[in-house]
């Protein structure tokens, strides 16, 4: 039975259909695989920093996170939208758990390294994949907030994106970026259209080009970077069309694929 890790964007956590908890219940009873869910939360994070006149930047998708921006992050992530996510799925009869990555070592991490400053970023090192995998084993979905903390106790904000592809990575499970659009579009003859696959290579070059942007760099990033022998496709699908989970994992052609070594399509 396949591993499969959700990533469930924050502006569409609170837009999904109740068909799609409806969905991940009858995959998990029919034995389809395991779910695993991560979640972001960017909007509600933004808006409560708004409130409270906290200041707030971004650097190549990733949030700037200074003490302040912590605790609010934290607050939202491991609070609010997780609970209602837990919620959501028990509804469905699904014993699902909030964690957040702090919770038994399950996400140890080093802060980001980049050029420019940009406080308690952190990135996955080790995930506790034992742990993980005796909830899966007993029927229990883990719903994660991509919290993290260094040998030290500090806590990181991580991107939710790549989070989830450090999870997949080390369950060796598949891995869905479930978004509010369809996957990585292009305009082309005066209509949008949908690559079915992209290699790293393509998806680079569509970033320096431009006609990937802004928060879908990171999701992007984080597919083509959870790419190995043993790991071989990504997908970004559309969560507003629950029914493309179950066909892709029927193998049907759904979304856009990062694929390990394949040329791009269109749709």
């Amino acid at each position: 039975m396949d591993i499969l890790i959700m990533k469930i964007g924050g502006s569409i956590q609170d837009k999904l259909p109740e068909s799609f908890y409806k969905t991940i219940a009858h995959l998990q009873q029919t034995k389809k695989c395991y779910p695993v869910i991560v979640h972001g939360g960017g909007p509600m994070i933004n808006d409560l920093l708004k409130k409270l006149d906290i200041p707030t930047t971004f650097i190549n998708g990733l949030r700037v996170t200074t003490t302040e921006v912590l605790q609010v992050v934290e607050m939202v992530l491991s609070g609010s939208i997780n609970n209602e996510i837990v919620t959501q799925c028990q509804i469905q009869q699904l014993q699902a758990i909030g964690l957040s990555g702090i919770d038994h070592g399950l996400l140890k991490v080093k802060p980001v390294q980049t050029t420019e400053a940009i406080g308690f970023v952190g990135e996955v090192t080790e995930v506790n994949t034992a742990f993980l995998m005796e909830l899966l084993e007993n029927n229990i979905i883990p719903v994660i907030s991509p919290i993290g903390m260094d040998e030290m106790g500090q806590h990181y904000n991580i991107n939710g994106d790549m989070a989830a592809s450090a999870i997949a990575k080390a369950l060796g499970g598949k891995l869905a970026f479930i978004s509010n659009v369809p996957g990585v579009m292009k305009r082309k003859k005066n209509e949008l259209k949908i690559y079915s696959s992209l290699t790293k290579g393509e998806a680079e070059q569509q970033i320096k080009d431009e006609i990937i942007t802004d928060g879908m760099i990171p999701k992007v990033r984080s597919a083509i970077g959870s790419l190995s022998i043993q790991m071989k496709q990504a997908v970004i699908l559309n969560g507003l069309e629950p029914e493309d989970i179950a066909s892709y994992l029927k193998g049907n052609q759904v979304g856009t694929k990062f694929v390990y070594k394949e040329e791009a399509a269109y749709v």
